[in-house]
């Protein structure tokens, strides 16, 4: 029977016994999630904690709504959760963020790059410096976060990274325009797996969550303005026919930082209702 080591080092076997449900549990383990103080942070932020995980919620400039999310974490036990203010497109930032959580936590088990900025523009009418601004703050952020987390899971010879991807990183988008976007999170992939690649000798796992059209606050008021285009473009392609939940894109976040999926590496683990199906 095979052996393998868990993310904290323990070594397991292939097809030993126990729950498979106990593979999903976190207990114990300390998380990073940037972005964590709304839509898609905060439920992956949740979803960790409900799973047994003490979070650190990184967060630029909505400080109330990072407490907010602490606060729901205490109220599930996880008093070990606090919040930390970083711009992770900047390196002294991210590098204050990695030795805060290691004074903290001790270790970090789980890094979730959520953070990241959206924006549309013609490529002919895009400017350079809203090329330049896309790319450090979705792609360059997310090598740096990994870099200065990935140094410590180094030393202590595991870890799980989360990248979060992007349907607009597989397809191009209509009728948006965003091809700085695009392309920025079509660097995170590869990134993704240059990493998964590069790591794996130190037991650390990295993967992408590659979520389609997802509903969070943001969503209203598009929905609002351009109701009928959010319809046919967005919900009617989806072999299920309307927007994923933050709750759904949690659960398979667990998955990818728990023991359950320590077999998976270098993967985008899509999460679109069926939208890339067609």
């Amino acid at each position: 029977m095979a052996a393998a080591s868990d993310q904290g080092g323990r070594q397991i076997m292939a097809g030993s016994d126990g729950s498979v449900l106990d593979r999903f549990r976190l207990d114990g383990r300390k998380a990073i999630v940037t972005g964590g103080g709304r839509g898609i942070g905060r439920g992956i932020a949740l979803a960790l904690g409900q799973a047994g995980a003490d979070v650190a919620i990184v967060y630029e400039k909505a400080k109330d709504r990072a407490e907010g999310v602490l606060a729901e974490l205490q109220a599930l036990g996880r008093t070990g959760s606090y919040v930390q203010q970083a711009d992770v497109s900047a390196s002294a930032d991210v590098q204050r963020m990695a030795e805060e959580a290691e004074r903290r936590f001790g270790r970090v088990d789980i890094l979730v790059n959520n953070a990241g900025i959206a924006h549309n523009a013609a490529a002919e009418d895009m400017t350079e410096s809203q090329w330049e601004r896309m790319i450090r703050m979705n792609l360059t952020s997310v090598f740096l976060s990994c870099q200065a987390i990935g140094r410590q899971m180094i030393r202590q010879k595991s870890g799980v990274i989360i990248n979060i991807g992007s349907l607009s990183a597989k397809i191009v988008n209509f009728p948006q325009k965003q091809a700085h976007y695009n392309a920025a999170k079509a660097g995170v992939h590869l990134l993704t797996k240059c990493l998964a690649v590069e790591w794996a000798p130190h037991n650390i796992r990295v993967n992408a969550l590659v979520p389609g059209y997802i509903h969070t606050e943001l969503v209203d008021p598009i929905m609002e303005k351009h109701g009928e285009m959010v319809k046919k473009h967005w919900l009617e392609p989806s072999v299920q026919n309307r927007f994923g939940t933050v709750e759904e894109l949690g659960a398979a976040a667990v998955y990818l930082a728990s023991d359950a999926s320590t077999f998976t590496t270098g993967e985008e683990m899509v999460v679109d209702g069926g939208y890339t199906l067609r």
